[in-house]
């Protein structure tokens, strides 16, 4: 393994005022942090506008499930060292929304998809979208794009060979009399044949705990998709042999999983890059009962948020509370079958049995992006301590 100079968990977030400046230790690696009003930021999402700009979606607000939480973006124009000052892009104040992606349509239209949830619910969430037809300038009004409760997004839409736009899902299943905790979450695609019009749902086979699916095309039709693993184990990887219509089962890879947010790219030489948590349900005793505690805890008073899941009858539990660090980067020049040692990005106790920004209580290094341009620079972002969203760029050296 290969350790990187990130910040250690004391340090408190520079100024967010978004000037991308050197690493210091690192020669191929500059730096920033996002500007932002809110008191937390997470769940970042990189793409490039038609125009070459880089932008960065995420969602804000007081704490995730509340009602404040909103997306936002912020824009790299090309040659620029600085982000811009961030637009807000949603405001309902009865949803949590989150998890943003932005996708360039083929006709050149940018779409802004999210999900827009009541509370912790996210058994609840729908899908909804904003579309562009400037080139990512202006959005249209708030729709919705699926309404089926508890469709998840995380990862961007994949265009096929055929013209087909594949959005990865997740599907949040609540069980009756109880709250949604992730146990029995599944991974499936939404598939249209019609440029966005409608979609039609196909559940990955066999992938109860697989979540955030992230689809890499390959030659000839094939693709291979990388999950999280709601039981903090492996990084889970699937293949598809017809342009990501049917997908083989999930199955672990040689990289943990800490029950958080991966990404991969395909890289101009063909290999695949994965930023992940290097950690997993073995390297930590850390446990919570669920992503939403506190706001539980909240809407019960006088109760304390649990530390120990109620009894499933030996059925496998989603874990939560696995601290989210370090912050690492793999290559893969097979498929994703096998990966070079990590490098970290960031280090530090990544702990998350909190999702308190407020009060500077969480320090998790987590939920990241990772884009390739076409010039072979990688551009990273991450959430930190989710009180930031922290930009890096890689140049091309580092990859090797």
């Amino acid at each position: 393994m290969s350790s990187g100079s990130g910040l250690k968990h004391e340090e408190i977030p520079p100024l967010m005022n978004g000037v991308i400046q050197p690493h210091g230790l690192e020669a191929h690696r500059f730096d920033a942090f996002l500007p932002s009003p809110c008191v937390q930021n997470h769940a970042a999402n990189l793409a490039f506008l038609p125009d070459g700009t880089l932008t960065c979606v995420w969602f804000g607000g007081t704490m995730e499930g509340m009602g404040d939480i909103s997306i936002y973006m912020s824009r790299l124009a090309v040659g620029s060292a600085q982000w811009s000052e961030p637009e807000k892009m949603s405001d309902d104040p009865q949803k949590s929304e989150q998890n943003p992606l932005l996708f360039t349509a083929p006709d050149g239209k940018v779409w802004l998809i999210f999900t827009s949830q009541t509370s912790g619910n996210q058994d609840g969430a729908v899908i909804k979208r904003r579309i562009s037809e400037d080139g990512g300038r202006t959005f249209g009004p708030v729709e919705i794009l699926c309404d089926i409760p508890g469709t998840f997004v995380r990862q961007p839409i994949v265009v096929n060979n055929e013209g087909d736009w594949l959005l990865p899902v997740f599907r949040c299943v609540g069980e009756p009399g109880q709250r949604w905790t992730g146990d029995v979450d599944t991974a499936a695609v939404l598939v249209s044949r019609n440029a966005g019009a409608g979609w039609d749902m196909i559940a990955v086979p066999d992938s109860v705990g697989a979540v955030h699916m992230n689809i890499i095309p390959q030659d000839s039709g094939r693709m291979v998709a990388f999950f999280r693993n709601r039981f903090a184990a492996q990084i889970l990887r699937s293949i598809s042999l017809d342009g990501g219509i049917n997908w083989s089962t999930p199955e672990p890879t040689e990289l943990p999983n800490n029950n958080s947010s991966i990404q991969a790219t395909a890289l101009v030489d063909g290999r695949i890059g994965v930023i992940y948590n290097h950690s997993n349900a073995l390297t930590s005793s850390d446990r919570r009962h669920s992503l939403y505690d506190e706001i539980e805890a909240e809407a019960t008073p006088g109760a304390q948020p649990k530390t120990e899941p109620a009894d499933s009858g030996g059925r496998p539990k989603a874990i939560w509370g696995v601290p989210r660090s370090p912050m690492s980067l793999v290559f893969s020049e097979d498929g994703g079958k096998t990966f070079d040692a990590p490098r970290y990005l960031e280090t530090g106790d990544g702990y998350c049995l909190t999702n308190n920004s407020k009060d500077a209580l969480n320090r998790e290094y987590s939920y990241p992006s990772i884009v390739a341009g076409p010039d072979g620079v990688l551009h990273l972002a991450y959430t930190y301590y989710r009180r930031a969203i922290k930009y890096v760029r890689l140049a091309p050296g580092y990859a090797r």
